[in-house]
């Protein structure tokens, strides 16, 4: 899955960094293959932190720098989901002055609105046209797009470091900050359910032991 899923990334024509956040090693070596091949800037996490993976406050620290000593945008992909050849430029062009973040909306493989995203599966929302729209609501990092103009604006070392994932959190930031957050509904991409974190498929099948796991284990804090 996150092969194909960086491939589909590579075939955009944008500069790519992958973060191996304490994978096996055969996949670490699998990632270095594909690295070599195809040009790819790869960061074997375990070579900056012994801090045992999630660790993505570290990689949006290490990215948001990286993009601002670029002058960039950063574009969040996450291993589990797959883009179009034209998803990220059509992102790109959304951005302008006041932007703070672009998201392209995520399906399931028959097109159907899923997580964060679900909320428009609900009667109110389904007069929404398939466009872009301005949202309060949060956003998911799955596909998503950090304006330079956040990055500099946003303190990154002030994200908790208590947390294991941020997308409420610089949502938020985002909006306070007096920027808008831009949800793309004529730009979706498919998040296949919880390919790179399977613990959390449990939230359907087994939701008592998903949350006993959740709070005993200290898992997905948000």
């Amino acid at each position: 899955m996150a092969e194909k899923a960086i491939l589909a990334i590579v075939n955009s024509g944008h500069t790519v960094c992958v973060y191996d956040d304490n994978s096996t090693p055969e996949n670490a070596q699998k990632l270095d293959s594909i690295a070599q091949q195809h040009n790819i800037q790869l960061i074997h996490l375990s070579s900056l932190t012994d801090h045992p993976s999630p660790n993505y406050r570290l990689v949006l620290q290490h990215a948001r720098n990286t993009a601002l000593s670029k002058g960039q945008h950063l574009i969040i992909v996450e291993s589990d989901v797959m883009v179009q050849d034209d998803t990220l430029n059509r992102m790109v062009k959304q951005v302008s002055n006041g932007i703070g973040m672009v998201a392209a909306v995520t399906t399931n493989e028959e097109g159907v609105y899923n997580f964060p995203y679900h909320y428009l599966l609900k009667w109110r929302y389904r007069r929404l046209k398939k466009e872009t729209i301005a949202t309060n609501k949060r956003f998911s990092f799955c596909c998503t797009l950090l304006s330079n103009e956040l990055l500099q604006k946003a303190d990154f070392d002030q994200l908790a470091p208590t947390k294991n994932w941020f997308d409420v959190t610089i949502s938020h930031w985002s909006l306070s900050l007096g920027l808008k957050n831009m949800l793309m509904l004529d730009n979706p991409v498919i998040h296949y359910p919880h390919a790179s974190r399977p613990w959390k498929l449990l939230k359907y099948t087994n939701p008592w032991l998903y949350y006993w796991r959740k709070f005993t284990q200290k898992k997905d804090r948000i």
